[in-house]
Formats: C-alpha cells, sequence, structure tokens
C-alpha cells in the first residue's frame, strides 16, 4: 500500500534567479536573459525533487511572477488600484484592476508545463489560479462598454483553456489555487462571496468529463507569503462543506498548520464522497523547523483515523514562495522538508499496510 504524495507548487527560487528579477525590473536585464535563468532554476527544481524521489514534480513555479498574475502578466488593460489582501503581519498585497475588456490570458499554464517536460519524464503536476481569484480584478464600479456579466463569461472561457490545455499538454493533474476560498470569510463573512466563488469555479469545471475531473484538484489553504498568512483566523469550518462541492477529483487540505487539525479532518470525515481523494497538509512551510518524518508520519497515520487510506494523499500545507519576491523561506529548507514529506509517508503507509495485512 503507498499513499501518494505531491507537492503544492511554488519553490523558492534560487538566489541567482532573486537576484536577476531585480536587475530586469530596473531594466539592465533582457527577457531572454532572464528566461534562460528561469529555466534553468525550473531545470534544477525538477532535478533535485526526482532526487528526492517525490512520484510527482512541478516546476516550482519559477518562471510565474505569482501564483496567481501569471495569466495577466503583460496585460496593458490593469490599473494599479485592485482588491487589496492583508496579512497578519501587518503587510499587504494588492491586486490589480480591470480598466477595459474583452478580457485574455495573455500566458497559459500550459506553457510552463511544455517547458517543464523538456527536462524529465516523470508525472508533472501543474498548479492553475482559480477564476474566482481573477474575478476579483473587475472593479467595483462598472466599466463603459464591458459589463460584470461580459467579464465572467470571459474569465470563464479563458479559464477553462487554461486548465484543458494542461491536460491535453499531459499534466499528471492540474490543481486550483484557491487561496481566496477561506479569505472570502472575512470579507464577507455572510458567505455569499463564497457561494459566488464556488459557483463560478463549478460553471468552468462542469465543461469537463468526469474522467477529466479526476485528474483536477483544487488546493485551499489560509494563504502563505512572507511568512505569514491572510486567513488563518477564519473558522475553516465554515469553508469546507462549501469546497467540496467543487467538481475535482483531488482536494488538497492545509493541515499542519492547523491549531486543532483533528476538529478539521472531522470535518473532512462528514463531506467525503465517491470518488475524491484528500491530500491533506503535514508540512508547514511557514515554520522554518524541518519536519522529521515520524513527525509527517504521526500526521498521517492521525487523518488516516477519519478518511480511509484509499481516499488519502498527502501535501505540503501551501506553495514555499508563491511570489516571486518571497525570500523568507530558503530553498534548501523547502526541499529539507519536501524530503520528509515523501519519507514520512512512506513510513506512514508501510505502518498502515502492516496493519491492515494483520487484520
Amino acid at each position: 500500500m503507498t499513499i501518494p504524495t505531491e507537492p503544492i507548487g511554488s519553490i523558492p527560487r534560487p538566489r541567482a534567479l532573486q537576484q536577476a528579477l531585480g536587475e530586469y525590473t530596473q531594466g539592465r536585464l533582457s527577457d531572454k536573459e532572464l528566461a534562460g535563468l528561469q529555466q534553468q532554476a525550473a531545470a534544477d527544481t525538477l532535478t533535485r525533487l526526482a532526487a528526492l524521489d517525490c512520484p510527482v514534480l512541478v516546476d516550482g513555479e519559477q518562471a510565474k511572477p505569482s501564483f496567481a498574475t501569471y495569466p495577466i502578466a503583460g496585460l496593458a488593460s490593469l490599473a494599479p488600484n485592485g482588491v487589496t489582501i492583508p496579512f497578519a503581519d501587518g503587510h499587504v498585497r494588492q491586486l490589480p484592476c480591470l480598466t477595459e475588456g474583452p478580457f485574455r490570458y495573455q500566458v497559459r499554464a500550459e506553457s510552463y508545463l511544455r517547458d517543464a517536460r523538456r527536462y524529465t519524464d516523470r508525472p508533472i503536476k501543474q498548479a492553475v489560479i482559480a477564476p474566482s481569484a481573477l474575478s476579483l480584478l473587475y472593479p467595483a464600479e462598472p466599466i463603459v462598454g464591458y459589463s460584470r456579466e461580459a467579464f465572467l463569461s470571459d474569465l470563464a472561457d479563458e479559464a477553462e483553456a487554461d486548465i484543458r490545455g494542461c491536460l491535453e499538454a499531459g499534466a499528471h493533474v492540474v490543481q486550483l489555487d484557491f487561496t481566496e476560498g477561506r479569505l472570502s470569510l472575512k470579507l464577507d463573512p455572510s458567505g455569499a462571496l463564497l457561494d459566488d466563488f464556488i459557483a463560478l469555479n463549478n460553471e468552468v469545471l462542469a465543461r469537463f468529463s468526469e474522467a477529466e475531473q479526476a485528474r483536477i484538484g483544487v488546493h485551499t489553504c489560509p494563504g502563505g507569503d512572507l511568512d505569514s498568512t491572510h486567513s488563518l483566523d477564519v473558522d475553516y469550518a465554515e469553508l469546507l462543506p462549501k469546497l467540496f462541492q467543487l467538481k475535482v477529483g483531488n482536494f488538497y487540505v492545509q493541515l499542519a498548520s492547523e491549531a486543532d487539525p483533528e476538529r478539521v479532518l472531522r470535518v473532512i470525515a462528514d463531506q467525503l464522497s465517491h470518488g475524491i481523494r484528500v491530500f491533506v497538509g503535514v508540512t508547514d512551510p511557514i515554520d522554518p523547523t524541518v519536519e522529521t518524518p515520524e513527525e509527517v508520519r504521526d500526521r498521517v497515520l492521525l487523518a488516516a483515523r477519519y478518511i480511509p487510506v484509499e481516499k488519502l494523499g498527502t501535501c505540503d500545507d501551501c506553495g514555499f514562495s508563491p511570489f516571486a519576491d518571497d525570500t523568507s523561506t530558503s530553498r534548501d529548507l523547502a526541499f529539507a522538508k519536501i524530503e520528509a514529506r515523501v519519507r514520512g509517508t512512506a513510513l506512514a503507509s508501510q505502518a498502515l499496510g502492516f496493519a491492515l495485512d494483520g487484520q
């Protein structure tokens, strides 16, 4: 018996790439030079993950400006005064704001996947941003000649194409990053905004067959940036029942950094349905202490008390560096935590296999 384990997405960029990004913003580095360094970083990421015996690889999002904004990189019709996202430590991230339509992705995630495929023949997971996150780009005041309804229609088409392109390019699984799910309950405690997010995402997901949905997943967490979160104080129990309404086969749920993981597991257990798998977070990217394989094993064994083993997987709580300028976590620390996840999951698989064999 082997419990599947997968990364979430981002991994800290090498120092050389971080320096290059600074030079690029100052106009001292060309597009070609930056792209070359990003490709080197992606190749190194894939090689190091393979060396750790990771069954599923990612490119670490080395070429993305952020997990959320890659589709709009280079889009001219944006203003800087969009939705603000405050984090617990006081820092703020701000989304841009759309100024005119029609809305079109400038970059599709399949381009990262195709680049990564040049460096490995192992299964590769591709993360994409959920359409619900990009719905926040539309301003409060309607755009003249481009209604919110028209924008959401264009957004749904673009999001579908983003996901479908990754599936057709051979992604092992396509993961929708849905960090705004928990955040929405802070922005709107009534839950109406969350309902809108779920409906929009499901409108897109319903365009895929059951076989395709089995290769699609959704990741939820309280945000992770500069060693802080934006919604860890929001009750998970308010989110999870609605999260599990999404039409996907895989759910990636941050859990290691929860104060009461067993309470969360009880909520998850009540939402289990046929044909889904729940990957629980067993490493905390924000915590500078590297988990031991035995600690990971014990977290998996706890989860197995609530989630049937055939529906269980493991992951990291979140990406390690979802924004390109985040240097709060070192690259080596991230790989050490990933190694602990892989080894600890293997230990749990052995323990559970022996237990089942003895029944």
